[in-house]
C-alpha cells in the first residue's frame, strides 16, 4: 500500500528531529539509539503494535494527524508502547526502558 504524504511528511519531520533517517522501506519506520518510531495514518494505526512488536528499548506509534494520535491511544492502550504527535511530541510515554 502507497505510503499518503502525511505519513512521510510526519516520519521525515520526525527522524530529522530524532537524528537519524527515515526509512521508507520494510521495517519500523524511524530508528534511533533514544527509540523507535512506527508512523501511521488512523486507516493503519492497528497495524503499529505488531511492526513494534520485538524491539528494545522504547517504541512509539506517532500519528500522521489528530485522528491517527487518538487511534493510536486507543489501540496502545494497557501496553507498553508510547504514542507521539506528527512533530514528535511524546503524547504517553512508552514504559519500555
Amino acid at each position: 500500500m502507497a505510503e499518503s504524504r502525511s505519513h512521510q511528511e510526519t516520519a521525515r519531520r520526525i527522524a530529522q528531529k530524532y537524528g537519524t533517517k527515515y526509512n521508507d522501506g520494510k521495517g519500523v519506520d524511524i530508528k534511533s539509539s533514544r527509540a523507535t518510531i512506527e508512523v501511521e495514518t488512523a486507516d493503519t494505526v492497528a497495524e503499529a503494535p505488531g511492526q513494534l512488536r520485538g524491539h528494545r528499548g522504547p517504541v512509539y506509534v506517532a500519528g500522521a494527524n489528530k485522528k491517527a494520535v487518538d487511534a493510536a491511544l486507543d489501540v496502545t492502550d494497557g501496553t507498553a508502547i508510547g504514542v507521539m504527535d506528527n512533530q514528535g511530541n511524546i503524547v504517553r510515554r512508552s514504559t519500555r526502558k
